[in-house]
């Protein structure tokens, strides 16, 4: 195990053990754009991490953890102070695990293993003994996880350059892009459904929950997000929240 400083680098792919795993407090830390031949688990346990990949963005607030197989490019971003373990797996075992980048619930069980997985030695025996058996029920957990809707495709295309450039800002109206493009709303309409699968407006609204989980996980206010993000009122954020994930803000917290 590596306790890491923010400048300290770090290359899992250097080491012969099946698993590696590393703990970090980090403030305002960027990561870079870089990818390894193992598969990580990233799991946070306070404050919030964004990862940003090729075509999407991924959201790790706390209690949640990503899935990124191998020689996927990536660059985490985590804001103020987070608190993180993360988990390295060899291609081999990282073949026993989803393909695709995956956010899920890490459940309570799957949190008690993580910890001392993050904490053995770089040289354990992961073959026998407690730590194999760690190893088998991390494995066991990451495929039965429930996934959260925490990733947001983003579009390619180049009309839609203008829209990418701040994705802090919250995206405009439908009306208001297609002056801001240059393009009808039955185009953007086709862009979006054939680059993210979504239409335009449920992309936007996906892009809201995740700014607002972001921000409330950045100790944000209600009122503050409400503003934000273009909502009326605190109840109707909430309201907003509640259809989106079937909880408030304070539940999903919890």
């Amino acid at each position: 195990m590596a306790w890491l400083a923010a400048q300290t680098p770090f290359d899992p792919d250097r080491f012969d053990a099946p698993v590696v795993g590393i703990a970090a407090l980090l403030g305002d830390h960027d990561s870079g754009v870089h990818k390894h031949q193992r598969g990580q688990l990233l799991f946070t346990q306070q404050g919030c991490t964004r990862i940003t990949l090729a075509n999407q963005l991924c959201l790790l607030p706390p209690t949640r953890a990503a899935w990124i197989p191998g020689g996927v490019p990536h660059r985490a971003v985590m804001q103020q102070t987070v608190d993180y373990r993360s988990v390295y797996f060899s291609p081999k075992l990282a073949g026993q695990l989803p393909a695709q980048v995956r956010v899920i619930e890490v459940s309570a069980l799957l949190r008690a293993v993580l910890e001392p997985m993050a904490m053995a030695a770089f040289d354990t025996d992961w073959q026998e003994g407690k730590y194999a058996h760690l190893l088998a029920l991390c494995l066991s957990e990451i495929r039965e996880a429930v996934e959260q809707p925490l990733l947001l495709p983003l579009p390619t295309d180049k009309r839609l350059a203008p829209l990418l450039d701040n994705l802090d800002a919250l995206p405009p109206e439908l009306q208001a892009l297609q002056h801001q493009v240059a393009a009808s709303g039955k185009t953007i309409g086709r862009i979006f459904l054939r680059e993210t699968g979504m239409g335009y407006q449920q992309w936007r609204q996906q892009w809201r929950l995740m700014r607002a989980i972001e921000l409330l996980a950045t100790g944000r206010s209600l009122g503050y997000c409400a503003f934000e993000l273009g909502f009326a009122s605190d109840s109707a954020l909430i309201a907003f929240f509640k259809a989106m994930t079937g909880t408030t803000p304070r539940g999903y917290f919890k």
